[in-house]
């Protein structure tokens, strides 16, 4: 019996060690290779190195957006075994607020249980402190450095340059995983949105030897990421600062434009915000402040906002009757204070109670006489008129290089039409109310600037740019091409020097009855200035009672008070466009605003620079005892401006 035990039991010895051997063969000798490689795997890990975003500058070099060293916290889900219990005893180490928390679930259900996950943006030096002496209690939670996005003027260009935040389960579904590993941050509005491919950059990998705990113990391999490229804005930082501070807190919008190129070289929405916010993830109080602000600092007013243009379109007005061959520069209506439609009872007022006079093109222009447009706009004709607005970007998207730009409305049938499937008759009072930039008008800041910017340089067309040039780390800028995109949209050039004549008229005329007689907005400047003020009504009026009854107030609560203006007159290099969503005036309200930006690009060039030619002669007849010719426009100084209303045509 012993034996026979003795015999089973060292049977059974054997019996192990062949197993054991077999084990060892089949894992030492048959699969040596796949095993070899899976321990190496264990012990390296890849990991993405993500890019360093681009910078972006003004035209002179002024950091807009830099990237800054941080740290945060980030979690490996995997490696949390009770996800709710590491959260609660990590928060009484590092202070974990309630939108941290909500952010980090948010993403933690749209990543894979291997992927770190953000946890606490931008730690604090104690922060760091208090973690590392606690990181043995949690697994799977480290301190990584990174690079933040920082925009060191903050409101200034928040419209503009825009911001980046994380990337969220949208943007995963249309990212290339690829190129995106690593990187937590995407350009969300303005240039970081419509630039993002130029700033992201491409990311680099690192090959890490890591211990049982996962930690790095060295780099055993490193290929670099390739940065995103700096971007140089047409803006010019001090002119961008002037225009917002001449507003002192008035809700509205400026644009400047270089006729010559088209490149922006400011633009303004008032009020602003402050983009940091967002970088890092927005708190819900902060959010609810932005979104609940009566006056929305998140609305670009500049790019979004439309309003009704007013007298700004006068001048394109008068120079579609010269184009067009309805009118010449000396053909004249009377202004009687109403006009009538032939057949019609109903009357479309002046501004001035008992009318401007005998008023040809000069005089429509510089006294913003209703008349002349309301006749001028029936003798072309809606079609004519919608034809010709249309070619200089009225109605469309000008093309800027910014997203989400709105396309304003331009009269016409086929627009009534399509909103207003119950009346698609047009009818002759809304060609007339058409003419003086009312109805069913509406523009943007940026779209008259780009209208100005084109008629300013004799009609050749640029798309509006903001972006100048791109740099690769370490390399000079090289421009960005933007010809122009068509050949001039003006036919005859006495046409262009006839408008531009009546644009000078507004602010040098000394007759009382321009806009820009009290304004004295080309005083103490040393280029000739053209320009046009605009009065738009937000309601119809419901009396017979005229704007001088109204108090300013009164009538800066139903107004949207324009300015558009270009210098030097005789060669244009700035073209500038105000809106103010409440002024009584365009010329006293709007006025002052663009003419602060103008002193602010002269101060950028260097001060007074002889202009390239001087002004011709001008020969043109006198409308009328009262109406100002060219030779009243002073040629030296100018009297000081004052402060009381210029006033401005609206019916």
């Amino acid at each position: 019996m012993f034996r026979r035990r003795a015999f089973a039991g060292f049977a059974l010895i054997l019996l192990g060690l062949g197993v054991l051997v077999g084990r060892y063969v089949f894992l030492q000798v048959l699969h040596h290779d796949e095993f070899a490689l899976r321990s190496v795997n264990n012990s390296v890990k890849p990991r993405a190195i993500p890019p360093a975003r681009g910078l972006i500058y003004d035209r002179n070099g002024v950091l807009l957006a830099d990237n800054v060293p941080a740290f945060r916290l980030e979690v490996v889900p995997e490696q949390v075994h009770n996800m709710n219990q590491m959260l609660a005893d990590l928060g009484k180490v590092i202070p974990l607020d309630q939108d941290d928390l909500d952010a980090f679930r948010k993403q933690l259900r749209q990543s894979r249980r291997f992927d770190s996950v953000p946890l606490k943006m931008r730690l604090t030096e104690d922060d760091i402190a208090r973690f590392a002496v606690n990181r043995w209690r949690f697994p799977g939670v480290d301190v990584v450095p990174y690079l933040t996005r920082q925009y060191p003027l903050g409101p200034l260009f928040a419209h503009v340059v825009g911001y980046v935040s994380r990337i969220d389960a949208d943007d995963l579904q249309n990212l290339d995983p690829d190129r995106y590993k690593g990187t937590t941050h995407i350009g969300r509005t303005g240039v970081e949105r419509s630039y993002e491919d130029v700033l992201h950059g491409t990311p680099g990998y690192e090959l890490d030897e890591v211990n049982a705990d996962g930690r790095i113990q060295r780099v055993l391999k490193t290929d670099p990421p390739v940065p995103g490229k700096n971007l140089y804005l047409s803006i010019d930082a001090r002119i961008q600062k002037a225009a917002q501070d001449a507003f002192d807190g008035r809700p509205g919008a400026a644009v400047a434009i270089d006729p010559r190129n088209g490149q922006v070289l400011a633009m303004v929405s008032v009020p602003s915000f402050d983009p940091n916010l967002f970088v890092n993830g927005i708190s819900s109080a902060d959010y609810k402040a932005l979104i609940n602000a009566p006056d929305k600092p998140l609305f670009s007013r500049a790019l979004k906002a439309a309003y009704p243009p007013g007298s700004t379109v006068k001048p394109f007005m008068g120079l579609a009757g010269l184009e067009y061959g309805v009118r010449t520069p000396q053909d004249s209506v009377l202004s009687t204070g109403v006009f009538y439609i032939p057949g019609q009872s109903r009357g479309y007022r002046d501004d001035q109670r008992y009318g401007a006079g005998t008023t040809n093109l000069y005089k429509a222009i510089y006294a913003s006489v209703n008349t002349y447009f309301y006749k001028l706009a029936l003798d072309l004709g809606i079609d004519r008129i919608s034809e010709f607005m249309g070619s200089y970007g009225f109605g469309r998207p000008t093309g800027i290089d910014l997203p989400n730009e709105a396309s304003g409305v331009l009269p016409s049938r086929e627009w009534k039409a399509k909103h207003s499937p119950k009346e698609r008759t047009w009818y002759p009072g809304e060609t007339v109310i058409t003419g003086i930039g009312q109805g069913y008008w509406s523009v943007t800041a940026l779209q008259l600037a780009h209208a100005l910017a084109t008629f300013a340089g004799r009609g050749v067309p640029y798309a509006p740019r903001v972006v100048m040039s791109t740099a690769d780390v370490g390399k000079p800028p090289a421009p960005l091409p933007n010809p122009p995109t068509g050949p001039s949209l003006i036919k005859n050039m006495k046409d262009w020097e006839a408008v531009n004549e009546g644009m000078q008229l507004v602010i040098y005329s000394n007759d009382p009855q321009s806009t820009g007689f009290r304004a004295k907005l080309g005083e103490g400047f040393p280029y000739r200035i053209a320009g046009k003020s605009g009065t738009a009504e937000r309601f119809s009026r419901k009396s017979n009672a005229y704007n001088e009854d109204k108090n300013t107030a009164y009538l800066a609560a139903r107004h949207r008070a324009w300015f558009e203006v270009f210098t030097p007159a005789e060669n244009p290099r700035i073209a500038v466009t105000v809106v103010l969503e409440a002024g009584a005036w365009g010329a006293e309200d709007a006025g002052p605003i663009a003419r602060k930006i103008l002193d602010a690009w002269l101060a950028t060039q260097g001060g007074a620079v002889p202009p390239d030619k001087p002004l011709p002669e001008s020969g043109v007849a006198a409308a009328s005892s009262a109406a100002s010719t060219p030779e009243d426009i002073p040629q030296g100084d100018l009297p000081a401006p004052d402060s009381s209303s210029a006033g401005d045509n609206t019916p």
